[in-house]
């Protein structure tokens, strides 16, 4: 097992300090702001900061992944407990906890049974456009937020915008004034000095502005009084029909965590040489997840944004969030009045600038470039989960990336390979069509497993090859099988069918290059003969076939 807070030295340990006081500068503002977006207050997004944190840094195997809520994450919060309790009450509270929970278990399922795969059926497209449609709904209240308009951060997408845009001639000009400083600031210290914490900076200076100008007084909203005191060990205690109704939202938030979390953790180790263990992150993952929800937190998800920033400070370790935990704590004890007069106007701009590449503009104009058929599923995944909610553009993502899936597995490639008439040229490699020297015999090559979705389209094509050879031109038929891994009942039913098709017209069959596992599955099928009988022209197929492997030949 992987000991704890791998890859530390007495070399790098300063460094490793380092980061975690940017990590912690970083941290604190972006989770108020996430905590609000989510609908809860300000410490449950600071609560994610020690517990879970800790805990997920002692028992996953990613050297540099930070969990920590995020932007998705709340959006899923907000969208999924909103229609279940009212946003700011106690049962509303009590949902988030046990939502995260939920989450947590099925990530701890997840790890025990080696199920991360079922995360790749979320195929770049797919994430681009569920987390793009969350991002632009978070997007337009952190601009009500940054007028000092207010809307109901809890309705539909088009109500928000509604209320936006007829809220206008009531937006606060210091409000705006706040704003429009903050994103400048953010932004062109983004693209020139990325080291520095400009979001801690622009809060402590947009609060001191508060607190000297008096403009809370003259309409700036602030984040008001923050509790003090560590967190406490609480449970979720609601009925199982409860329980049940947040299992959607539960799922949704384990597979775009896993999807993410595990693609990041990845490069990271690839990047840097350490070992990468699939199962032991979604394990932390878990842990963390229920951690948040037994101390009055919300769902933890993976920081892509924060991870980046901690390699670019050198760290190579899970030290920094150990210091980001600390540092938490002691500002729950000691610091929260510090927290009080923090402008809303600051932590709209701090958010909204942090979401902005999650919007995914990039991304669909490369999709757009390199395939329309995927930009088009990013674009419904996106419209879905906008204008009618996260749970169903989660469910519309499995939908079409199925479709996805079958749409190519349905159309593969089968080539009719002819031999150039030279008995010692491998048949096996690409030929010109058209030339056919050993008489009688045509060669397919399916190149994907042989199942529902391509029965058909196989026997298609081999009877296609076959007519256009010439009537009563062939008569042997050899599948190579090199390529095929699996045969399901399906598409054995359409073989069988071919079968017939080729006893009908005095063509015998013989398979080449079968895979031992793909043998078996012939045989189980009846695809096979208990004996395979070898064709009466096997010197003719054996020069047309690898000459390592023994054909595999059935005549009726």
């Amino acid at each position: 097992m992987q000991r704890p807070l791998a890859g530390l030295t007495g070399r790098n340990v300063v460094t490793e300090l380092t980061a975690g006081v940017t990590l912690l500068a970083i941290a604190i503002p972006l989770n108020i702001g996430y905590a609000q977006i989510a609908g809860l207050p300000a410490t449950a997004g600071l609560y994610a900061l020690i517990v879970p944190t800790v805990l997920y840094a002692l028992v996953v195997s990613s050297r540099q992944l930070v969990a920590s809520p995020d932007a998705a994450a709340a959006a899923l919060v907000a969208s999924s407990v909103g229609g279940l309790a009212v946003a700011g009450s106690a049962d509303y509270a009590t949902l988030a906890l046990a939502q995260a929970v939920l989450s947590g278990g099925l990530f701890v399922l997840l790890a025990v049974f080696k199920l991360g795969f079922l995360a790749n059926f979320l195929s770049k497209p797919i994430l681009v456009g569920f987390v793009g449609g969350l991002a632009l709904d978070i997007m337009v209240s952190q601009i009500a937020k940054m007028l000092g308009v207010k809307i109901d951060s809890g309705a539909e997408f088009v109500d928000k915008l509604v209320a936006l845009v007829t809220g206008l001639p009531t937006l606060n000009v210091w409000s705006v004034l706040i704003s429009a400083v903050s994103v400048a600031v953010l932004l062109l210290g983004r693209a020139y000095l990325r080291a520095v914490p400009w979001a801690l900076i622009v809060l402590i200076a947009t609060t001191a502005t508060v607190v000297l100008t008096g403009l809370d007084a003259r309409g700036v909203a602030v984040l008001g009084e923050v509790p003090a005191g560590p967190p406490a060990l609480t449970w979720p205690m609601i009925d199982w029909t409860t329980w049940l109704a947040l299992v959607p939202s539960a799922i949704a938030l384990t597979l775009v965590t896993t999807a993410e979390g595990l693609l990041v953790s990845r490069s990271y180790s690839e990047k840097h040489r350490y070992p990468f263990r699939a199962n032991r992150d979604l394990l932390a993952f878990g842990v963390a997840n229920i951690a948040a929800g037994a101390q009055g937190s919300f769902a933890v998800g993976s920081s892509t944004s924060r991870t980046a920033a901690m390699d670019q400070a050198g760290s190579r370790t899970q030290l920094p969030s150990l210091v980001l935990a600390v540092g938490t704590l002691l500002l729950l004890l000691f610091g929260t009045a510090l927290l009080e007069d923090i402008p809303s106007p600051a932590i709209g701009a701090i958010v909204g600038v942090a979401i902005i590449p999650l919007l995914g503009i990039r991304d669909f104009i490369d999709l757009w470039r390199k395939d329309r058929f995927e930009f088009l599923i990013g674009a419904a995944c996106f419209l879905v989960t906008l204008l009618i909610g996260s749970i169903p553009g989660i469910v519309v993502a499995f939908v079409l990336a199925l479709i996805n899936l079958a749409k190519r597995a349905a159309n593969p490639a089968i080539d009719v390979l002819e031999a150039s008439g030279d008995p010692g040229e491998s048949l096996l490699e690409d030929a010109p069509s058209g030339s056919t020297t050993a008489p009688g015999v045509i060669v397919v090559r399916l190149a994907a497993p042989l199942f529902f979705a391509n029965g058909s389209v196989f026997t298609s094509a081999v009877k296609e090859a076959i007519r256009a050879a010439g009537e009563g031109t062939v008569h042997h038929l050899v599948v190579d099988m090199e390529a095929v891994t699996d045969v399901d009942v399906t598409g054995a039913e359409s073989f069988e069918a071919l079968k017939h098709w080729l006893d009908d017209q005095n063509i015998s069959l013989s398979f080449s290059r079968v895979r031992p596992n793909t043998l078996r599955r012939l045989s189980e099928l009846q695809l096979l003969h208990r004996e395979p009988v070898y064709a009466t022209n096997r010197a003719a197929i054996a020069d047309l076939i690898s000459p390592a492997v023994t054909p595999v030949t059935e005549e009726r």
